[in-house]
């Protein structure tokens, strides 16, 4: 991905579902006017999801995902399907495709069973309308079956494309994008200090993506956005002509930062700004609580929505057991998970420790917060984690009005 484009978290996912030879790969080669899906007459050609993001005016920055059919069969079949399933928790608007030579049968129903218990916009699609030997009788019953209109189109010859999209745009969740990381705690003019520590396991010639996307966010509400180093922070304060609204660090120089930060400014990290970002923050307060239950040999699971080369000193893989084993007193047994794959099967663990979650859209976070806690999982996410482990968790929580409310008994 360039990094000029929107990222992918940041973008409306709209997922296209379907048993096999729907068309639905036809399908999106036909929304994206490119040829991105490969298409066969063999079922089964898509196998994992396929990715494929694009402007879709006036919705804006979307992201198409091509999946496996859901009536896929054998072995290797249900994993595809299984991968399938693990779309919807990440799908923000779905399109269910029929096609008339089967019409709706039970696996689309209960697909879209699914989709409905979920919340999640649905447009239904009956594609290949070229094909002969079918009546509008069926495409009436077919409707009724789903309690959705059919959209008609062809992807082979282009019929229904347009009102296809127009359903996509009249669909579309209008609040997907409205969420800010900094917006709304900073007016115009305002000056915004962020702490960016330079080390190994900073990424050469460039700046990670929470960080480029919390300065986008800064100059788009026409706030001034001043970068330093930790080392150079008391300098830095020292030097400017009026105090700044707000202090952002990187969660691993919380002490060094909240030492040189002076009181009356208020202080939080990139991390607990992603966590409400994504619309979490209570249960991740809530997480924190659950540290406290922390004993010798509880089971521990740190999850990552990225995968990245390790460094020495890795955040996952060293400092976060270290830091648990302190609060602890002794062992923990710890398992990892990075990337898409999120461990179905929760109840085995005391604590589940995430990141901030920027390669992730809000809703895929949501769902992932969401089975810790009807599991009854204690869920946290870095930021929140390091700056309890330092004592400076209720200054860094300052700046949200919620906080003060969310932390009605003390940690």
């Amino acid at each position: 991905m360039s990094l000029n484009q929107t990222p992918l978290g940041n973008r409306l996912h709209i997922a296209i579902f379907g048993r096999r030879n729907t068309g639905k790969s036809s399908l999106i080669n036909a929304l994206t006017n490119q040829k991105i899906a490969l298409v066969s007459e063999i079922a089964g050609t898509t196998t994992d999801p396929v990715y494929k993001t694009m402007e879709l005016l006036p919705v804006g920055p979307v992201v198409f995902i091509d999946t496996a059919g859901i009536d896929d069969t054998g072995e290797l079949g249900q994993l595809r399907v299984e991968k399938t399933r693990q779309v919807i928790n990440k799908t923000d608007l779905a399109l269910l495709v029929i096609e008339p030579r089967s019409g709706v049968t039970h696996f689309d129903l209960d697909l879209a069973a699914q989709i409905k218990s979920k919340n999640i916009p649905l447009v239904a699609v009956l594609n290949k309308v070229d094909l002969p030997g079918y009546s509008r009788e069926e495409v009436a019953s077919w409707e009724k079956k789903l309690g959705h209109r059919l959209v008609l189109t062809s992807a082979r010859t282009g019929d229904g494309i347009w009102e296809l999209k127009r359903q996509i745009i009249l669909n579309a969740p209008q609040d997907h994008d409205r969420a800010k990381l900094v917006g709304d705690l900073v007016k115009p003019g305002d000056l915004v200090v962020l702490v960016i520590p330079i080390d190994k396991a900073a990424p050469k010639g460039r700046l990670i993506l929470p960080q480029q996307q919390t300065i986008r966010d800064i100059i788009e509400n026409d706030a001034i956005a001043v970068v330093t180093k930790e080392h150079e922070l008391k300098e830095t304060l020292n030097s400017l002509g009026k105090k700044p609204s707000l202090v952002i660090t990187d969660s691993q120089a919380f002490l060094k930062v909240c030492a040189d930060t002076p009181g009356d400014i208020p202080l939080t990290s990139f991390s607990i700004l992603f966590a409400r970002y994504k619309g979490e923050l209570a249960p991740l307060i809530e997480g924190v609580k659950g540290l406290k239950n922390l004993q010798r040999n509880s089971r521990v699971l740190v999850v990552e929505g990225c995968t990245h080369h390790r460094q020495a000193d890795d955040i996952a893989k060293v400092k976060i057991p270290r830091w648990l084993r302190q609060l602890a007193g002794g062992e923990l047994d710890f398992a990892w998970a990075s990337g898409t794959f999120f461990p179905e099967d929760l109840s085995r663990f005391d604590l589940v420790v995430h990141c901030g979650g920027c390669m992730l859209n809000a809703r895929e976070m949501k769902y992932r917060i969401g089975c810790c806690r009807e599991k009854g999982v204690p869920v946290v996410n870095y930021g929140m984690l390091i700056a309890y482990v330092h004592g400076v968790l209720e200054r860094a929580l300052e700046p949200f009005p919620l906080a003060g409310e969310l932390l009605v008994s003390p940690l």
